[in-house]
């Protein structure tokens, strides 16, 4: 069960975008900036408020891969895995990441809610390969020692 926040929260995400149907995605995309994902008890709300129904929401929203039902860390850590990211090696950027967050394919997201680890096809830098973004900035021509170093920084500056 969601806090009364949440639901305040959508409430005024709703009235910047109008009740229309046509603003579901809009408003399912400031809901995931706000927090990281969508909570599925919230798209149900919001279906409701802007009088599509909860099948309809969760139609689109599980259409388009940027969205996400599951909570998500502070920090996005996307690896590509493109072909030019791959043949330079960028499998041993997703090995280093798992070992020093001590994650793994089927766990992609600290206990502290810290970092997500994600691959992607490919993150359109391919001449910068092997890429990894961390919310969203590129990290280009890493190494497993930058990924040690990044965390190590962000570790550092979390203290």
């Amino acid at each position: 069960m969601l806090d009364q926040s949440f639901y305040d929260k959508a409430d005024e995400i709703i009235s910047a975008h109008g009740k229309g149907k046509e603003s579901l995605i809009p408003i399912m995309q400031d809901i995931q900036a706000v927090y990281r994902y969508i909570p599925p008890e919230l798209l149900s709300y919001v279906a409701k408020n802007i009088g599509i129904t909860e099948a309809k929401a969760y139609s689109v929203a599980t259409f388009y891969e940027n969205f996400s039902f599951d909570q998500k860390g502070k920090y996005v850590i996307k690896v590509c895995d493109g072909t030019a990211c791959h043949v330079r090696k960028g499998t041993e950027i997703l090995a280093r990441l798992y070992k020093e967050l001590d994650l793994s394919d089927s766990k992609r997201t600290t206990d502290d809610m810290m970092f997500t680890v994600e691959t992607v096809s490919c993150l359109g830098a391919c001449g910068l390969a092997p890429v990894m973004t961390i919310n969203d900035t590129v990290h280009p021509a890493m190494t497993p020692d930058k990924v040690t170093e990044a965390i190590g920084k962000i570790r550092e500056g979390e203290k």
